[in-house]
């Protein structure tokens, strides 16, 4: 025998509480279209204060930068200058200008490593090119050949290498003929003819002698100790005449030209 069919139950939803908590989704959920807040953003825009431009400068202004420049012993940057000038000065300006005025001028105004300074135009350099003439130190030859010329002038070279008492180089009468020293002055009247020598205007003035009078004597000598007593009572020091002696005859032509055909030795003086 067949049970009869069993009645299925069916439990009806909860519709109320359902809803509720629907609404409280939708209550709390955000909405499609718009954006989510953000928590109390606020934006601060910086406001943008543009400086007003300085005037351009006035030639006082231009002159005391130009005063500075030149006064200063190093270069000056632009930050020295405006120091110096005071606030509200346009120092790029006064820099500028006095750039273009100096342009093409004897001293220019330049840059250099960020600092400013007056210098002279690289084209004119060589106007303080510095020349030095090295002074060079007579040998003892040529300062015993001087002072035998001095004091006994008008003197041959036989007679130089008499007093000295050496053969005398070519070379050491050279050098006091090219210093200008000494000169030929004459012809002696002898055979041969030949030359004599003396000093000259610039001898005179080298060792500032107002003439040859002025030339050191024996006591003058011993004054200064450069002569002890026992030399100075066996030497004559000459006084040296500047006109032609008795014996002796002008040149001709040229008193500058002269040749001297005596060749010097080997290890004269």
């Amino acid at each position: 025998m067949s049970e009869p069919p069993r009645s299925t139950k069916i439990t009806p939803p909860r519709a109320p509480v359902a809803d509720a908590f629907r609404r409280l989704e939708e209550a709390f959920a955000p909405a499609a279209d718009t954006e989510p807040e953000t928590a109390h953003e606020i934006v601060v825009e910086e406001a943008v204060v543009e400086a007003e431009p300085l005037p351009p400068p006035t030639p006082e202004v231009v002159r005391a930068a130009e005063a500075l420049l030149f006064a200063s012993g190093q270069a000056l940057t632009a930050a020295d200058i405006a120091e110096k000038l005071g606030e509200g000065v346009n120092v790029p300006a006064v820099l500028e200008r006095l750039e273009r005025e100096y342009h093409g001028r004897g001293v220019q105004l330049v840059q250099s490593d960020g600092a400013w300074r007056f210098q002279t135009a690289p084209d004119l350099a060589g106007l303080f090119a510095e020349k030095r003439e090295t002074p060079k130190k007579l040998p003892r030859a040529a300062l015993e050949t001087l002072a035998v010329i001095a004091y006994h002038q008008p003197v041959t070279r036989a007679e130089i290498e008499d007093i000295r008492g050496v053969s005398l180089a070519k070379g050491s009468l050279d050098l006091l003929l090219e210093i200008g020293w000494v000169r030929p002055r004459g012809r002696r009247r002898s055979p041969g003819k030949p030359l004599t020598f003396g000093t000259t205007d610039a001898f005179l003035t080298h060792f500032n002698l107002p003439s040859l009078d002025s030339l050191p004597g024996k006591e003058d000598l011993k004054a200064m100790s450069l002569l002890d007593a026992q030399a100075a009572r066996e030497i004559d020091i000459p006084r040296p005449g500047e006109g032609l002696s008795p014996d002796e005859e002008p040149l001709e032509g040229d008193p500058g030209f002269f040749v001297d055909h005596i060749d010097p030795e080997d290890g004269a003086g």
